[in-house]
């Protein structure tokens, strides 16, 4: 790709690579063994800058774009997939609260890009998934307040969360158009954190439900319109999908690497493995789908930085690179044999860690939902 990056951006991956090369491939296995938010590790990537990539010079951003973005997610999820999690949080908070916030809202941008403050972001509930307009979390006006009930599951950073944008009906009877967020400090009277979720991987994120009993929030907390926070979040969606796709492919590129290298002085039957025609078939199959995942990514990313849309083209990117990353890694596992069962590889973790991709951002079964009834709007 180095052809098609400019300069900036091939400097930005070679810097994030450095990073990840020293500092978080040899600790990822600790941090999935302990299941512990980094601190350290993650205040690494915000003394590097990499939290206000996409972000303009005047919200204290360095203005590179959604590709610079999709780089470094990619080298930064290529030497952990929690790591790599962790990093979309702040940058897509950033974000979301640059688009749609006010100068109280924006006032916590600078303790996000310099580490220091800690997002989470709700919007998952226990029995709502995907139909994000069922949730049952209500946000009721009271005077100059909201007074917010119910429960949301699933928060990534929950457990060690400064603040948490909620996702909560404002107008329970208006379904999806009835939906406003709200930023709640997370030492407010009434929030309650559950214990971390023992998941199959990604761990390192103290992710945890959430229960707000009458929790008393000022009108002014509310991030952007009453009732419009569907549509931002779906038009945030596009985003994160990208960075999805994007910490897919770091999982995907590492596990080729890692099936390469053992290919290369495993010996079976008197030779290299390597040089068994099914292991080769693998092995090309892997750098061609990861080939064609990246340019799908980077064109969203441009179209993106261009102020398109790309509600199919971003569906796109997350179903192929996501079910790509999952197949791909299933393979250099298995090219790993009964090792790649082991922890002592780390085809292991990753195996455990990508699954989520194709979970997280809206499943794969809702992508294809997206990817049709955009071609159904194009073609009538």
């Amino acid at each position: 790709m180095d052809s098609l990056y400019t300069e900036d951006q091939r400097q930005l991956r070679d810097t994030v690579r450095r990073y990840a090369t020293e500092a978080i491939m040899p600790v990822a296995a600790e941090i999935d063994r302990k299941d512990v938010f980094p601190r350290e590790t993650y205040q690494g990537l915000a003394d590097l800058g990499l939290f206000g990539i996409g972000l303009p010079e005047s919200a204290g951003g360095s203005d590179m774009g959604t590709v610079s973005t999709c780089i470094a997610m990619e080298e930064v999820a290529r030497a952990s997939g929690a790591v790599g999690n962790a990093y979309a949080l702040p940058v897509e908070a950033a974000l979301f609260l640059h688009a749609h916030g006010d100068a109280q809202h924006r006032r916590f941008i600078p303790g996000l890009l310099d580490g220091s403050v800690l997002p989470a972001t709700a919007v998952t509930e226990p029995d709502h998934g995907s139909d994000v307009a069922a949730m049952r979390t209500t946000a009721r006006r009271d005077g100059d307040d909201y007074v917010i009930n119910g429960t949301k599951a699933w928060v990534t950073f929950g457990g060690v969360a400064d603040f948490i944008m909620v996702f909560a009906k404002t107008d329970p009877s208006a379904g999806h158009k009835g939906i406003s967020c709200i930023l709640v400090e997370a030492d407010r009277p009434g929030v309650s954190r559950g214990k971390n979720e023992e998941l199959l991987g990604m761990h390192g994120l103290e992710d945890c439900q959430i229960v707000f009993e009458d929790v008393r929030v000022p009108v002014g907390h509310r991030i952007g319109p009453e009732h419009q926070a569907f549509k931002m979040a779906m038009s945030n969606f596009n985003f994160s999908r990208l960075m999805m796709s994007s910490m897919a492919l770091g999982m995907a590129q590492a596990a080729m690497e890692d099936a390469v290298a053992y290919a290369g002085t495993r010996r079976q039957f008197g030779q290299k493995i390597a040089e068994f025609q099914a292991v080769q078939f693998m092995l090309a199959d892997m750098s061609t789908d990861i080939a064609a995942a990246r340019l799908l990514i980077h064109h969203a990313a441009t179209l993106h930085d261009a102020g398109r849309s790309i509600a199919k083209e971003a569906a796109h990117a997350k179903l192929f690179t996501t079910d790509m990353a999952m197949k791909h890694v299933s393979n250099a596992l298995q090219i790993h044999g009964g090792n790649g069962y082991s922890r002592e590889y780390r085809i292991e973790r990753i195996f455990r860690d990508v699954r989520l991709a194709q979970i997280y951002e809206g499943t794969n079964q809702i992508q294809r939902l997206i990817i049709a009834r955009q071609l159904q709007k194009e073609l009538t």
